[in-house]
């Protein structure tokens, strides 16, 4: 899969609801055999299929299986970025400590709501030719935290940042590999890490 970015595209853009419903569907049932059978089992028979829908319709929207797997991508990555975006917009630069905590909970809901869908994306984000995408989210999401930082008066919070989402995404993936999927058994390590990290 990996190599030119062509055919990663939608063919079409839903706008009407109907249509937003239909690509709603398509991409559950990427998700789900995803979740079920592996990046092994994904065809576009098969999501067409699960999905309820005739092959033709599938191909209305997407054109292959990578196209649907990054669409899928994209759509998890925008969610993760609005989480963080709700945190940072509730913060009122009273309370580092909660502030953490809300930025720590959304990226490990990120990961472990669905902890095998979140694994088959990642392993497809390897191979998919996203890397350009992959670049502009991580910069987004240490911006988010970088801008609330800032408010608490964190030195060079840019750099507490980047420190601070990769010691978060580093130890949820090695938790992830160690095969656990209780978020709310991890989360006191991560914010104990985070937490001493800050000084608090």
């Amino acid at each position: 899969m990996a190599g030119t970015s062509k055919g990663l595209d939608a063919r079409k853009t839903p706008r009407q609801g109907r249509s937003a419903a239909t690509v709603d569907i398509i991409l559950e049932a990427v998700a789900r055999i995803l979740e079920t059978g592996g990046l092994g089992a994904l065809t576009t028979n098969a999501v067409a299929a699960t999905a309820g829908i005739s092959i033709g319709s599938l191909y209305q929207y997407f054109p292959g299986k990578e196209a649907l797997l990054a669409a899928l991508i994209r759509r998890k990555r925008q969610e993760l970025i609005i989480m963080l975006e709700q945190v940072a917009a509730t913060d009122n630069g009273a309370d580092l400590r909660e502030l953490v905590i809300g930025f720590v909970r959304a990226a490990l809901h990120h990961q472990f709501q669905r902890p095998r869908l979140a694994a088959g994306l990642e392993y497809a984000e390897a191979i998919l030719p996203l890397n350009d995408e992959t670049r502009i989210l991580k910069k987004r999401i240490v911006e988010i935290v970088a801008e609330a930082l800032s408010r608490h008066g964190i030195h060079q919070p840019d750099v507490a940042a980047r420190d601070l989402v990769a010691l978060t995404r580093g130890m949820a993936d090695a938790a992830s590999l160690a095969g656990e999927t209780d978020a709310s058994q991890f989360e006191p390590r991560v914010l104990k890490a985070v937490h001493g990290y800050l000084g608090l």
